[in-house]
């Protein structure tokens, strides 16, 4: 089946031109040139992806991301003209799955989608056995956060915390994981599927979004635990 594409982006050229590579892919493509007409579109559509502009001439990417994140966990690319680690990090830490900066080939946005179109569909199945080698488990109760991977539900103290797949993945990992430090590095090629760059801070954004949904103090986090020139560990 097709997958279906979301792009928004107010520059003509650059979206029709996604949308030509993305149809030779065989993807069915849904686009737009202002954010109102998508935040439309999102609120009526689930799509299977979505390549985000984050410079658009009324409702900036960030927003609509955060639109899209109240109710949806699809992936969702970044493209944006700025090449700040700030806007990565903000894009990462509210949602985003990947981040593209312009000007790019299009053949990387087709590749940089069906990755995360095959990371999307297979992680429910992803670290089954939370890298132990022990019969997989379903479910992990540790202090009053309970995540299950046959209802892909997270809660808090009796409370649902909506988590993106990768979130989801990677406190799945941790959990299964429970008491042993993960590197980044680790985490990142485990649940990414991707060889680990000593640059990327993906990991670390992620965490922080993590440690933001459970509450967490950033000093004295009960849960996810920073282990300094190491990594992380829940306890």
């Amino acid at each position: 089946m097709a997958a279906n594409i979301l792009i928004v982006d107010d520059e003509k050229e650059i979206a029709d031109l996604i949308e030509l590579y993305l149809i030779n892919d065989g993807c069915t493509v849904h686009k737009f040139y202002n954010g109102a007409d998508a935040l439309s579109y999102i609120n009526a559509q689930s799509p299977d992806l979505a390549i985000l502009d984050i410079m658009l001439p009324d409702i900036d990417g960030f927003t609509l991301l955060q639109k899209i994140r109240e109710k949806h966990f699809y992936p969702v690319i970044m493209l944006t003209a700025k090449s700040e680690d700030t806007d990565k990090i903000m894009g990462l830490t509210i949602g985003a799955d990947d981040y593209i900066t312009k000007p790019f080939n299009p053949l990387e946005v087709t590749a940089r989608v069906k990755t995360q179109l095959r990371r999307y569909t297979r992680y429910n199945n992803a670290a089954d056995t939370g890298g132990s080698g022990t019969a997989p488990e379903t479910e992990y109760d540790i202090n009053g956060l309970i995540i299950n991977k046959s209802t892909h539900q997270c809660t808090l103290y009796g409370k649902e915390i909506a988590l993106t797949p990768i979130e989801f993945s990677i406190l799945w990992y941790l959990c299964g994981n429970r008491g042993r430090v993960i590197s980044s590095e680790e985490l990142f090629e485990n649940v990414w599927g991707e060889k680990f760059i000593d640059s990327n801070n993906t990991v670390m954004a992620h965490i922080g979004r993590l440690r933001e949904k459970l509450g967490e103090p950033p000093r004295k986090p009960k849960f996810i635990k920073t282990v300094w020139g190491v990594g992380y560990k829940i306890e």
